[in-house]
């Protein structure tokens, strides 16, 4: 069957050509649209639902809110894990689905029973199911900068910056956290409510009952009619403070008299500090799961453009956070590998070949594989990512190994061809289908040993089975070159005549034919010799270090503090001020601090007011003292003169795929309910 795929290459090098430069376009159109990333999707098909019970501590929110959530979920079909955590006024609930269930049919499922669920809670827990993201999904970080208090920024940014950028395709939501949520107070007065005979549950009602417009109809006048309506909605202090409650002896009891009516803010759970210069607000955009990270950030990028000409004066959008640029170090990193390893090889094929018309053939197969893998990944639904492209860098040097053969068997054969022997066509023919089954079985042998990784299930699956697809898009892809479009280019670029040996050859040649001599003549040396060193890497193997994920450098510290376990949200702001005025002082290689401490709003990531995360902005690297353990280290230097103060530290892809393999921050209660619905 491949002796007649390269008959009919043959027999159709006009078409053969044509197919290639289309493969070539549109291999070239899938890598430019192919989703970019800095790690393949990892994350199960997940739902969390997030509850917040205010006034509730852990123990009643785990056996008042979580447990009959927990009752009603279980047995969905297709969960995988259920798991939970409760902290102070919040509940985080996680099922995990088997791989391959749609996610928009997992939430449905989960809605479904938790509308059920939610009648029997107590009154004041609100919340509800969390947006369509994964761990990985803090694309874009960003403060709000300039002269507006607390309670103005996180007005603006609740508002107007967030419903914005909610609106780019590919965002799920974006986070608020830090500043005051500015509310309406009313404090009432105990003497002047019983001197009108009322009690706080009229206040209630009396608030509940007019903040609200109504209407009553068309008024008709003449040709026209007017809408008639009554507008009660509150919208200032004077408002509220006007609001009649009730009517006492002919005297009508307005809010104002029996209350003090002001101005105030929620009951916050976290806070934002940066720099060492106090609180600040701080946005977060998470991505949709699946989306195309790079290109979300650039639309984020582009609607935060448009934003901060609509800003009040002196206000802007400082971004701290760009997932684009981690981006563009790992596929940039990989990028330059695989050029270096394409000039590499083509330098080594023009050597060894000694022709440069049959090096520039073979070295064609290289772009050409590299587009089909493109292609073929972009069918499959795959992203261009640190492993993806890693495992098409392993794979460059492969990919000539068949169109090598090939050509050297050509030019072997067009070399002894005679003048009044078959046509050159005829030859190359011949030449290919002698070396098809050597060719196609060394390719298909390599392709089945990555085969195994695509064994692997779960996480490690989801990490390596891009490394093996890709290396076998690529391989198949050089295999049907190979066959095709290398004997077409070699029966027009390549002419019959003497083919000498490469200068490297002449000088290797004699060298290897006196060490295969000596090794003959020495057989148990040999054999001890390989015996040695198959000791050897046993034990190097056995000695060298192991981890599961790849190391990667993201450019970022994230520095993950813990206080005392009792300590209030306001003096833990204060500890926090005081780590980062520490460490600018101290690292000079710190550009920026932005530290968050608590709950967020949206519940996406429950912390104590104790826990903080410091997420450091370095300086660019040559402008440091040292790599970056150096700079590690001198920030444990600076946290270490600060008492009550426990460091850890991560970086933003790394903690959240830490989270991701625990299943947890280490809550106070973490239950996970697994297949067997047995409680670990």
């Amino acid at each position: 069957m491949l002796k007649s795929l390269a008959a009919w290459a043959l027999s159709y090098r006009l078409i053969v050509i044509a197919l290639a430069l289309l493969t070539a376009v549109l291999g070239a159109w899938a890598f430019v649209n192919l989703p970019v990333d800095a790690y393949p999707n990892i994350a199960q098909t997940q739902v969390k639902v997030i509850l917040k019970a205010p006034g509730m501590t852990p123990e009643e929110v785990e056996s008042r809110v979580i447990t009959p959530i927990e009752m009603e979920m279980l047995g969905i079909p297709g969960q995988a894990i259920l798991r939970s955590s409760a902290k102070y006024a919040i509940a985080d609930i996680t099922i995990d689905f088997v791989d391959g269930t749609d996610i928009y049919w997992a939430r449905q499922q989960v809605a479904e029973r938790l509308s059920g669920v939610m009648g029997d809670l107590p009154p004041a827990v609100s919340g509800g199911m969390a947006p369509i993201s994964t761990p990985l999904s803090d694309i874009f970080m960003f403060t709000i900068e300039g002269p507006l208090s607390l309670e103005e920024k996180r007005t603006l940014l609740d508002w107007t910056i967030r419903p914005a950028l909610r609106t780019v395709p590919g965002v799920a939501d974006v986070n608020a956290l830090g500043g005051f949520v500015r509310t309406f107070e009313v404090r009432p007065d105990p003497i002047a409510l019983a001197s009108a005979g009322l009690g706080i549950a009229d206040l209630q009602e009396a608030i509940e009952r007019g903040n609200r417009n109504d209407g009553a109809g068309r008024l008709a006048q003449g040709e026209e009619s007017l809408i008639v309506r009554a507008v009660g909605a509150i919208r200032s202090e004077a408002d509220l403070q006007s609001m009649v409650i009730a009517t006492r002896n002919g005297r009508i009891v307005r809010m104002g008299d029996v209350a003090t009516v002001g101005t105030g803010s929620l009951t916050r759970y976290g806070a934002v500090t940066a720099n060492g210069k106090g609180e600040a607000v701080q946005g977060l955009v998470i991505a949709l799961r699946g989306a195309d990270a790079r290109a979300v950030v650039d639309s984020v990028k582009a609607r935060v453009a448009e934003l901060e000409k609509t800003l009040p004066q002196g206000t802007t959008i400082a971004v701290f956070y760009d997932r684009s640029d981690l981006i563009g170090r790992a596929v940039g990193t990989v990028e330059k590998a695989l050029i270096e390893a394409t000039i590499l090889v083509i330098i080594l094929l023009i050597l060894f070949l000694g022709d440069w018309r049959a090096a520039a053939i073979v070295a064609a197969t290289l772009p050409m594989s590299a587009l089909v893998t493109f292609l073929m990944m972009r069918g499959m639904g795959l992203s261009a990512n640190l492993m993806s492209l890693g495992g098409l860098a392993i794979a460059i040097g492969m990919l000539v190994d068949g169109a090598v053969v090939v050509v050297e068997n050509i030019v072997e054969r067009l070399n002894h061809a005679k003048d009044d022997g078959p046509p050159r066509l005829h030859n190359v023919y011949r030449a290919t289908g002698e070396v098809v089954v050597p060719v196609s079985a060394g390719i298909v042998i390599i392709a089945l040993v990555f085969l195994p990784l695509l064994s692997l299930e779960g996480l490690e699956g989801k990490l390596f089975a891009p490394v093996a697809l890709t290396i076998i898009f690529a391989l198949a892809g050089s295999l049907l070159i190979a066959l095709t479009l290398v004997p077409v280019l070699a029966s027009l670029g390549l002419k019959a005549g003497h083919h000498g040996e490469p200068w490297i050859m002449r000088k290797l040649t004699p060298r290897y034919r006196a060490l295969l001599d000596g090794a003959f003549g020495r057989k148990r040396l040999v054999y001890g010799l390989a015996a040695l060193g198959l000791v050897l890497a046993g034990l190097a193997y056995g000695a060298v270090g192991k981890t599961f994920m790849p190391s990667m450098d993201e450019g970022s510290v994230i520095v993950q503090t813990a206080k005392l376990p009792t300590i209030n949200l306001d003096q833990s702001v204060l500890g926090d001020t005081a780590v980062q005025r520490s460490l600018m002082k101290d690292v000079p290689e710190i550009a920026q601090i932005i530290a968050r401490v608590g709950t967020d709003e949206i519940g996406l990531d429950p912390m104590s007011p104790n826990e903080t995360d410091s997420f450091v902005v370095l300086k660019p690297q040559q402008e440091w003292r040292g790599d970056k353990a150096f700079v590690v280290d001198e920030i444990r230097k600076s946290l270490d003169k600060l008492p009550g103060i426990e460091p850890t530290f991560t970086q933003p892809i790394e903690m959240r795929v830490s989270e991701m393999l625990t299943g947890s921050r280490g809550d106070l209660a973490v239950k996970i309910f697994g297949p067997d619905l047995a409680t670990l």
